[in-house]
């Protein structure tokens, strides 16, 4: 069984907590691997390398840590497609989806090769009799991310590349149910020439999240994930005087007008509300159509193009879409389906019953679609 590790000042790191997470194989069903679950010392060793390295790298002029950024940049593009296999087999999505969840990341670690000219204050002559006003952009210290299992690579990279790029350092816990990328990610930044110690990766639930909220060391948490755990992420960072940017709960809502492009409409709600298996932060679920016509014709269109949506397996280069990523998850939304059939709505296709030949252990789920939903 491969053991996925930490990743703390420069190197791969044993827990010894004794805990652990088992990473599955979405299109199989099946454990590929298992992932150390930190301790709150593990978590403060992480801190401590970052505080360690911070001194000399807020210290590093703009420009080389810039060229730390562009080196990662080349190296990411290099290892595309390793990055992008390694992601699919433990999130499920399509190769396809994954390279998009990488190149996403990496336009923010464009942005980051910039970072001289962004970090540039300001100089006012003259604000007040006798007054002129000058403002400097400086680091923070150690900062953290927590980050969501959906998209494993560009949500870290939106995360770490600008904190690392004005000066900080960082230590990220990726969500354990595919946590190889990220730690690949680590690797990589050391290889760019970041010093040790500048990009940490710890592997953990509650315990290592907790360990982060309150440690005196870190100054800022960046999370993505469920509204629950983000009004828990700001409420304890805030309350152990960190800066807190929690976002949770996003999903997309659809009005289509009686004069819309129809076959534009199809084509943009197939990807937005199946892409992905729906797993995307800005996935399309519900859909309000103005008018009964309008209704009435997308409800028609959308039955028509359901059948030709393809679910395979996450290296089929013809799947639209590939598996959830766990057991509990497709349960999940199955039993979201149920519950709309049991308020009242019309199921018009469901697809509960969806099985793959030759993978029937694995996560699959069908497109479903609902009409006629009550508040």
């Amino acid at each position: 069984m491969r053991d996925i590790r930490h990743f703390i000042d420069g190197a791969a790191f044993d827990g010894a907590s004794g805990r652990f997470a088992d990473v599955f194989d979405p299109n199989t069903g099946e454990v590929q691997a298992r992932v150390q679950l930190a301790t709150t010392g593990e978590v403060d060793r992480a801190v401590q390398a970052a505080q360690n390295a911070f001194d000399g790298w807020s210290s590093t002029n703009p420009q080389r840590r810039a060229r730390v950024m562009f080196e990662f940049k080349r190296l990411v593009e290099a290892n595309m497609d390793e990055l992008a296999e390694l992601l699919s087999s433990e999130h499920g999505k399509v190769i396809a989806d994954s390279k998009g969840d990488i190149q996403r990341g990496l336009e923010v670690i464009e942005f980051a090769c910039g970072i001289p000219h962004a970090l540039k204050g300001e100089y006012t002559y003259g604000a007040g009799p006798g007054i002129d006003v000058y403002s400097m952009r400086q680091p923070l210290g150690v900062v953290a991310g927590i980050t969501p299992f959906n998209f494993p690579a560009m949500i870290p990279m939106w995360m770490f590349g600008v904190a690392i790029a004005v000066g900080n350092t960082f230590v990220l816990k990726p969500s354990e149910r595919d946590p190889s990328v990220p730690v690949r990610l680590a690797e990589l930044m050391l290889e760019a020439g970041a010093p040790n110690g500048v990009l940490n990766v710890v592997h953990g639930d509650k315990t290592a999240v907790d360990a982060i909220l309150t440690h005196p060391l870190v100054h800022a948490v960046s999370f993505v994930g469920s509204s629950d755990i983000a009004h828990y992420v700001y409420q304890t960072g805030a309350a152990n005087h960190k800066r807190v940017q929690a976002m949770g709960g996003a999903k997309n809502h659809g009005i289509v007008l009686p004069d819309a492009d129809m076959d534009q409409v199809i084509k943009d709600l197939a990807g937005a509300a199946y892409g992905s298996a729906g797993e995307r932060c800005m996935a399309l679920p519900v859909v309000v159509p103005v008018g009964k016509k309008t209704a009435d014709e997308l409800r028609e269109r959308m039955v028509a193009e359901i059948p030709s949506m393809r679910v395979g397996v996450s290296t089929d280069a013809g799947a639209h879409y590939g598996p959830v990523v766990t057991a509990q998850h497709r349960d999940r939304i199955a039993g979201w389906i149920e519950k709309g059939v049991q308020e009242g709505a019309e199921l018009v296709v469901d697809g509960r019953d969806f099985s793959l030949q030759g993978h029937e252990k694995g996560y699959f789920i069908g497109p479903s679609l609902f009409d006629h939903v009550k508040p």
